[in-house]
């Protein structure tokens, strides 16, 4: 997750090439037509019901018969962060396994991540209402889409709240707890003092797909200004798993309705919402206490690179076990075309 998510699919459709850049344009539509493929693709904003705001994200509705490195280029080629592929399969595979959906970043291929799984999901349910008569008793059988990923089968179920709008939430794979970080060499690597850091639980990896060291920061100012150590970082997740990150946390929020703020720094870059991340936060607080068991905790995050988005997190506890982590939000669509190949 190298690549910066404050970047936007610019897309254009032929017939409004053709409309808007003359006759330039009709050479170009005429060299597109003969192409054997178009990849019919949806544009989403995710964690958010606000357009331009939350995580964007490329939904590509029917990738059967992309190769990996085609996969892959055209996740480099949306400039996004990441980039989800469907690939449709008969009504009972799906019924039984679920839709099965690969994700990709400009670096490879992941076996989850929060807001593609989130946001796949809404656009396929959205998809399948729209198939369908208004008021339809087949509705209610898409309250709940399930996705086959890599990780496992990730079941998202959807509500429709007073406003009338339709909020998702994803239940993640059970959370694997890691290694503790030392408080110092933490601190040394984002600028810190050692009394940035909060005492609400230790600095340690969670995983529910994707790895991330938890790290409670005591006031809002810490969080706002973080710094990375480019080198020091560098030497230092080379010695981790491949795809661990920080979650940087903080209770001091400024706002009465949110519980956290957060944010998802990395060398080159920042995650505006970061459903994984925030899969392990709810089993971090849980586990430590910070957090009642099914307690909902409003974790707000990228803000500070102006992607505002609202993320809805709960985790139970079983005996000295978390489970049932869940993730949820909204979901806005605010594009949707073909990718010419």
């Amino acid at each position: 997750m190298r690549t910066t998510r404050r970047q936007v699919l610019f897309t254009v459709a032929t017939t409004g090439l053709t409309a808007t850049c003359g006759p330039a344009a009709h050479a170009l539509a005429a060299g597109a037509s003969t192409r054997a493929r178009r990849l019919r693709f949806v544009h989403v904003d995710v964690f958010t019901s606000t357009p331009l705001l939350g995580n964007p994200l490329d939904v590509f509705l029917d990738a059967r018969g992309l190769t990996e490195s085609e996969m892959l280029a055209i996740t480099r080629e949306t400039y996004l962060s990441e980039a989800t592929f469907v690939f449709p399969r008969d009504p009972a595979t799906e019924r039984e396994r679920g839709v099965s959906v690969r994700i990709y970043t400009p670096d490879g291929e992941v076996p989850f991540a929060g807001h593609p799984t989130l946001g796949t999901a809404s656009v396929l349910r959205a998809l399948r209402l729209a198939s369908i008569a208004p008021g339809s008793r087949a509705a209610a059988s898409l309250d709940e889409i399930s996705l086959d990923l890599k990780v496992g089968k990730v079941p998202v179920t959807f509500r429709t709240d007073a406003a009338g709008q339709s909020f998702g939430e994803m239940r993640q794979v059970a959370p694997k707890f890691g290694a503790v970080h030392d408080k110092e060499t933490v601190a040394r690597l984002h600028h810190l003092s050692v009394d940035d850091i909060a005492d609400d639980g230790p600095i340690q990896t969670v995983s529910t797909g994707l790895p991330f060291a938890i790290v409670p920061l005591k006031r809002l100012d810490a969080l706002q200004s973080l710094r990375i150590d480019a080198e020091k970082m560098n030497s230092y997740t080379a010695t981790q798993e491949a795809t661990f990150g920080f979650y940087y946390l903080t209770r001091d929020t400024a706002a009465s309705r949110v519980d956290l703020r957060t944010r998802c720094v990395y060398v080159g870059g920042e995650d505006a919402a970061t459903g994984s991340a925030a899969g392990c936060t709810a089993a971090w607080l849980v586990r430590h206490g910070v957090a009642a068991p099914e307690q909902s905790i409003h974790i707000k995050q990228g803000v500070e690179m102006k992607r505002a988005s609202d993320i809805f997190v709960r985790a139970s506890r079983d005996a000295d076990q978390i489970v049932n982590v869940r993730v949820g939000g909204y979901t806005v669509q605010t594009m949707e075309g073909e990718l010419i190949l």
